[in-house]
């Protein structure tokens, strides 16, 4: 996983000021950085009267940020091109659980851009749009849009009289036409296409084919684009990312072919629906030429696999762990430490 203590370190050092103690916190694995199952992430001294109460707290706030985070980290590393927004905030419990997933997006995120890749450059909510160093959010038009306008273009032509110093992204699976109503889009903003501020997302549900696929054209797209991707065995879940029905490799390089052929090469795409890790490495593996990933899949599928522990390791410096944990204890006769917090 990926290091992303902060929501804990700060909830831990409000609860020491409420109560007038300190609590001593030294972090072995600075934010951002990776961390092996079992490492511990930070060691924690305190009054034992104190700490008792505050385990299942600060444990909640530690562990799936920092799973999250590294599948957040990934993403961006499988996709280094592509810039990645945060529309996760539907997927949460609640709004402390959105802002935990805000904050290891931004985490992971970072992590991978010091390895090259663009991240996530910001998320679908104001709330929590600071973790990305923006005021607010972004994202796209609404479905509810097209369907109040009547048509693609009618939600178009209505977004950019009301919004006409922003970049038009337009979501073009409402109708299943993707492809005749992003052409006939730029077709009414071709200076907007021209200058790179149109965009068309990508959302078609997974129950049918984006417009013109059907299975053998999906394998015939790819042989033209990247026949390697589907020249070895896939699992069931690689080839339905491939050339199956919705957001598919398939359907994204059909995308960019229609709108290159109609002389539309600046027009952007933007991907979203189930991106997480795997689809992440299949569409880099297609080489699909996206421009943004909209996803909230960072969000750790078995939240069981989340949690975090916490051992006492010492008792006045006293070294003492529970027969199994000794990994915790404190290496070099350090023994001032009175719990270690690891990953579970």
């Amino acid at each position: 996983m990926v290091s992303a203590p902060r929501l804990m370190l700060e909830w831990l050092e409000g609860v020491a000021r409420d109560r007038g103690t300190q609590f001593g916190i030294e972090v072995m694995h600075p934010e951002g950085t990776w961390v092996g199952a079992g490492d511990p992430i930070l060691y924690l001294t305190g009054s034992f009267a104190q700490l008792a109460d505050l385990e299942t707290l600060y444990l909640q706030k530690l562990g799936p940020p920092c799973v999250a985070a590294h599948n957040a980290y990934q993403m961006c590393l499988e996709l280094p091109a592509v810039a990645f927004l945060a529309m996760d905030a539907r997927h949460c419990a609640g709004a402390e659980m959105a802002n935990m997933m805000a904050y290891a997006a931004s985490v992971g995120s970072e992590a991978a851009k010091r390895e090259g890749a663009r991240g996530f450059v910001g998320n679908a909510t104001d709330a929590t749009a600071h973790w990305f160093g923006a005021s607010r959010g972004f994202g796209t038009m609404p479905h509810a849009l097209i369907g109040y306008a009547g048509s693609t273009l009618r939600a178009a032509e209505m977004f950019h009289a009301n919004y006409p110093e922003e970049n038009l992204t337009v979501l073009v699976d409402y109708f299943g036409r993707e492809v005749t109503d992003a052409l006939g889009v730029c077709q009414r903003f071709p200076e907007l296409g021209a200058a790179g501020r149109l965009a068309f997302r990508l959302d078609t549900h997974g129950g049918r084919f984006l417009e013109g696929l059907d299975p053998a054209e999906s394998y015939a797209v790819l042989e033209r684009h990247a026949p390697g991707a589907i020249r070895r065995y896939r699992s069931e879940t690689e080839l339905r990312h491939l050339v199956g029905t919705g957001v598919s490799a398939a359907a994204v390089w059909k995308m960019r072919e229609a709108l290159d052929a109609a002389g539309f090469p600046k027009v952007r795409i933007v991907a979203s629906s189930g991106f997480g890790v795997q689809k992440c490495r299949v569409m880099a593996e297609a080489r699909a030429p996206i421009d943004v990933v909209g996803t909230g899949s960072f969000i750790p599928d078995t939240w069981s696999e989340t949690y975090a522990t916490a051992d006492i390791v010492a008792y006045d410096g006293v070294p003492r762990v529970k027969l199994g944990r000794e990994s915790l204890l404190r290496r070099n006769g350090e023994r001032k430490r009175t719990g270690a917090v690891a990953p579970g």
